[in-house]
């Protein structure tokens, strides 16, 4: 089991980003899942700091896009220009052809524009004039989005949520954390120490599909899942790619605790942060004690 990078890893990027352990140890586990993360809180709570630690960690190409209300999906995907010189039409390629998009503020962009990471995210590609261009692997989005209730957002739609494997929420920091940050006692991320390569996250990614899950381990996924279907909830049901995704995040989790095999401790650990925006909609900030707390109770109550 190679833990001991992985450690050294987590133990880096909690110097960047202080008193988040959890949320940094969830973050690496989206990543080493191959997932998308999204990021929601109040500004000014550390949303592009750990997006951009996370991708100096693991040594990738790192490009950062605004996502304002005047932004188009030609200014994410790119375009095909006519070079005078051959004349030709030429493909520019646009910033999503990246190894980490930091999607800021996605919610503040127009739907069309939100749509065009769509295909990127689901199939690694983007199709431009009819012609699909492969993005570099691998390749993660990290969105950060403000509260519905900040002015300017609108809710992305339960497609585009859907493609997010983790969403997460920072919240304020602990009074002694924060204390040693205005003490200045955090390291800034580009000053992390012996990244990871892109390649071994590659392998890492692999590693992390072939940690053991039982059929007693699936099994409790699928009664987490059907619970959710049933008629009497009212949150929307979770459907087999959200099965996917807690499976993958909860072998990225128990890779992380240093085991070769998924426990259903793992699968807790992770739930909220997989599951909550798909239950809501997008609705509600991500929270621990919601309805992805509520479906655990009932399966534990049954098992």
């Amino acid at each position: 089991m190679a833990t001991a990078p992985l450690t050294e890893l987590l133990a880096a990027l909690n110097r960047v980003l202080l008193g988040k352990e959890r949320q940094v140890k969830l973050a690496v586990s989206c990543l080493l899942a191959g997932g998308h993360l999204l990021i929601e809180d109040l500004p000014g709570m550390g949303k592009t700091t750990l997006a951009e630690a996370l991708a100096r960690a693991f040594g990738l190409e790192f490009k950062r896009v605004s996502f304002t209300s005047d932004l188009l999906p030609a200014d994410l995907t790119g375009i095909n220009i006519f070079d005078a010189s051959t004349a030709a039409f030429r493909f520019q390629p646009g910033p999503v052809f990246t190894q980490v998009l930091l999607a800021d503020e996605i919610n503040r962009a127009s739907p069309r524009s939100q749509s065009a990471l769509l295909e990127a995210m689901a199939a690694g590609r983007v199709s431009v004039d009819g012609v699909s261009h492969p993005l570099p692997e691998p390749f993660v989005v990290i969105a950060t989005q403000n509260g519905l209730d900040q002015v300017g957002t609108s809710p992305l739609p339960e497609s585009q949520l859907d493609r997010f494997l983790m969403r997460l929420s920072l919240g304020f920091p602990p009074r002694e954390a924060e204390a040693a940050l205005l003490a200045g006692q955090r390291i800034r991320a580009e000053h992390l120490p012996d990244p990871l390569t892109a390649a071994e996250l590659l392998a890492l990614q692999e590693l992390c599909s072939r940690q053991i899950c039982t059929p007693p381990l699936v099994d409790y996924v699928l009664d987490l899942i059907e619970l959710s279907r049933r008629p009497e909830r009212t949150c929307a049901p979770l459907s087999p790619r959200a099965a996917q995704a807690l499976l993958a995040a909860a072998r990225a989790w128990s890779l992380l605790e240093g085991r070769d095999h998924v426990r259903p401790a793992d699968v807790q650990a992770v739930m909220a942060a997989v599951c909550e925006h798909r239950l809501d909609g997008g609705e509600h900030c991500a929270l621990e004690g919601g309805h992805s707390r509520s479906l655990l109770e009932q399966v534990s109550a049954i098992r």
